[in-house]
């Protein structure tokens, strides 16, 4: 097929599979027409008109030299919310909705729980516990102002309440205190093959690597979380598929209580946490009461 000839949906597609994945295809022809996937199916014969055809080449091609479906079509679905992204945040990934769960399940029948996301990105974390805590008060800190209004945008079209500042983790947050802190921050070591394949190559940088063994982010959260916690608050981090147990060796190091490491659905330690009884080592070294 001439790729300057308008085809019709059916040899669209088999015009895209033969550069890109079949589910890939599918996705970017729906984004392409403002369709439902059974639009495709009940409607082959229909045919592209010149823009459209156009513009659905332009998003295969980009596709097949590994650009990321997330910000070919601007959206990514995270714990039923849909979400937009750009090239300046992080794209949500299924595996992160495990922070959802941990939260909700330490705080879902409290009301009025002050929340603090660090490193927001697209605001995932931030605009899914504003809709699902009963009456929260959230705070998104991210450094960089681009990611900001992404998930600024995030908040207004999901219609979630967040208070969002610009800050380098704690830098800017003074001395006000959380009952949870949640994070997925960077955690990926800085010289790590995987960060020259796949989607990675596409996402920011900045959100993706810390230091020499991906702890550098997780040890400044872990070490200044204490002085943003009221006693008895709780402290919930995604790290790598390999960092639980120094995770949690940060965590019993800046004084949490009841450190533990929870699995993905793919049976994978991802996400670290702790909580904070208002109690240092040095405190109980000393035995002060």
């Amino acid at each position: 097929m001439s790729a300057t000839a308008v085809p019709e949906i059916v040899r669209a597609l088999e015009w895209a599979r033969s550069r890109i994945g079949a589910g890939d295809a599918r996705i970017l022809l729906r984004h392409t027409l403002g369709c439902a996937a059974a639009h495709l199916v009940a409607h082959p014969e229909q045919s592209l008109d010149p823009n459209e055809w156009a513009r659905f080449q332009a998003m295969v091609e980009r596709r097949a030299v590994g650009e990321p479906i997330a910000y070919l079509t601007g959206e990514r679905e995270f714990y039923g919310g849909m979400f937009l992204v750009t090239p300046a945040v992080l794209i949500p990934r299924h595996e992160t909705e495990l922070l959802v769960e941990l939260a909700l399940a330490c705080f879902g029948d409290r009301p009025r729980t002050r929340v603090l996301d660090l490193g927001t990105g697209s605001g995932a974390l931030a605009v899914t516990l504003a809709r699902e805590l009963p009456e929260p008060e959230v705070t998104a800190v991210d450094r960089s102002r681009e990611a900001l209004l992404v998930a600024m945008a995030n908040a207004v079209q999901l219609q979630a309440s967040v208070s969002f500042l610009q800050s380098d983790w704690f830098s800017a947050l003074a001395g006000d205190r959380f009952h949870l802190i949640v994070s997925n921050p960077p955690y990926v070591a800085a010289e790590d093959p995987h960060l020259e394949e796949g989607d990675v190559r596409f996402e920011p940088r900045a959100a993706l690597a810390s230091g020499p063994q991906g702890l550098d982010d997780l040890a400044v959260i872990a070490a200044g979380a204490p002085h943003h916690l009221e006693p008895g608050g709780w402290l919930f981090m995604e790290h790598g598929y390999n960092q639980a147990a120094q995770v949690r060796s940060l965590l019993t190091d800046a004084g949490f209580s009841s450190i533990s490491s929870y699995r993905d659905l793919s049976d994978i330690e991802r996400v670290s946490g702790g909580q904070w009884l208002g109690r240092t080592p040095v405190d109980d070294a000393n035995g002060e009461p």
